[in-house]
């Protein structure tokens, strides 16, 4: 059974030009009611923000905001005083709760920073925020697939308010791997770099495949490829 398949070119663009941002679902000015989100999951925006630039402080609730950086360095600071930088292999996670404010700026004062941002929607309204951030590098140059996000902190993983699993994946040219997907679960799959087939269908960076219940998923890369594995409740 083919998977559902969102191609990279029909995701929202916003080019503030300090800011380029592709949104896989509705997001800010971008509306598309076909594109809401994927039960828990609700934003996954791939950003570029230009050196010495950045989001101001601004606020958030109730939700979980998971930020992932492909290259260069993402500075953040935020209510909770937690102020620090995010590198490449490393997750940071950020609860929101009753409510945090932060800012994220580009570290570099030259240089592009490239990363995800992902909210997923918690199990439950309020709670104490809270802060998360940890590298992964040994995992993902050693392992094909690493769980970095999960409800309880399995595996090593930064524990979130959901019943919601994160896992990257970095394959060289010829690797592949295998993830099976339990029953009632979902999986959003979302192609970094690349190019990789999916239970045979050809995809490549910023492209999405959706699976539903209990299916065997099968990755084979054609290139040195990375992708973030969303198995959902």
């Amino acid at each position: 059974m083919l998977p559902q398949f969102r191609k990279s070119e029909d995701r929202g663009l916003a080019n503030h030009g300090w800011l380029k941002s592709r949104h896989t679902f509705s997001f800010a000015e971008y509306y598309d009611p076909e594109q809401m989100g994927f039960r828990s999951l609700r934003v996954i925006n791939e950003d570029r923000i230009e050196g010495g630039t950045g989001f101001g402080k601004h606020p958030h609730r109730d939700v979980e905001i998971i930020s992932y950086v492909v290259s260069g360095g993402l500075q953040h600071e935020d209510s909770m005083g937690n102020k620090t930088v995010i590198r490449p292999n490393e997750v940071q996670r950020m609860t929101a709760g009753t409510g945090v404010a932060h800012s994220e700026y580009n570290a570099d004062p030259v240089n592009e920073t490239h990363f995800f941002q992902i909210w997923i929607l918690p199990k439950a309204k309020g709670g104490t925020p809270s802060y998360g951030q940890k590298s992964f590098e040994t995992e993902l140059n050693t392992q094909k697939l690493v769980h970095v996000i999960s409800q309880d902190g399995k595996d090593g993983s930064i524990s979130i308010n959901q019943d919601a699993d994160l896992y990257i994946s970095r394959l060289k040219a010829g690797d592949d791997v295998d993830f099976k997907l339990r029953e009632t679960r979902g999986a959003w799959i979302q192609i970094v770099k690349g190019d990789l087939t999916v239970n045979g269908k050809s995809v490549k960076a910023g492209d999405a495949l959706r699976f539903e219940n209990a299916e065997a998923i099968q990755f084979k890369a054609g290139s040195d490829s990375e992708f973030l594995l969303f198995d959902l409740a």
